[in-house]
């Protein structure tokens, strides 16, 4: 157990920012407004959006092989963000719907999931995710946008925008964080602006200032009203 004296704490040290929108709507893309040095675990070959900037490192998964190539990662991880500010994990649900294909090849058709991958694959990304949360650097992890129905507490029910990863994890994975922002594109202006406060049809949390809203290239200025 270790103890800290609350005076010591510090907000914003080693943050944890989970970042989902639409697939093409920029969340990759974002990644350039991180100040310092960035290295990028890219689960979807995406991170080609970022040519030519000059302060980010991609890792590129081997996406036929996504239960070996994340053990690899995280066996080699300590080391290979050394003298790195931030560590972008993108993109989570990708990364899920290859894992289960993965794992539909080994079943009974070659195709179908069985039973067990569901339960497997709750302790599985609970285990990356902690291993990943641990690590002495801020961490941004993006996801796809889904929405999932939720119930209040006097019955009504809704239809609640989220990050796109199974129910069995996603609240594990949001209570982990220190942000959770919905990446949205103004139809008028077509600038991006990220949602951080939520309510009954969005998820968003931010417990590191008073914003509820911010475009996207201030989402790192931490801080702020």
């Amino acid at each position: 157990m270790k103890t800290i004296e609350a005076k010591d704490l510090q907000r914003t040290r080693n943050w944890r920012v989970i970042l989902y929108a639409k697939p093409g709507t920029g969340k990759t893309t974002c990644v350039k407004y991180l100040p310092g040095k960035t290295r990028i675990f890219d689960l979807d070959n995406s991170a080609k959006v970022l040519a030519g900037i000059s302060n980010v490192t991609v890792d590129e998964m081997d996406r036929t092989h996504p239960e070996e190539d994340m053990k690899q990662y995280l066996e080699q991880a300590s080391e290979l963000i050394v003298g790195y500010d931030n560590l972008v994990i993108d993109n989570v649900s990708s990364f899920e719907k290859d894992w289960f294909v993965e794992k539909g090849k080994g079943s009974h058709n070659g195709i179908s999931n069985e039973l067990q991958d569901y339960s497997q694959w709750t302790n599985y990304f609970s285990r990356v995710m902690t291993a990943i949360y641990a690590l002495p650097v801020n961490v941004l992890t993006t996801a796809w946008e889904t929405q999932r129905q939720i119930t209040t507490e006097n019955g009504q029910q809704f239809n609640q925008y989220a990050p796109e990863i199974r129910q069995s994890v996603m609240d594990g994975m949001l209570g982990l964080c220190d942000v959770v922002g919905r990446l949205i594109i103004n139809p008028k202006t077509n600038g991006r602006g990220v949602m951080l406060q939520g309510n009954d049809s969005i998820y968003a949390k931010n417990r590191l200032d008073n914003r509820t809203m911010c475009a996207a290239k201030d989402l790192f200025r931490f801080g702020g009203e």
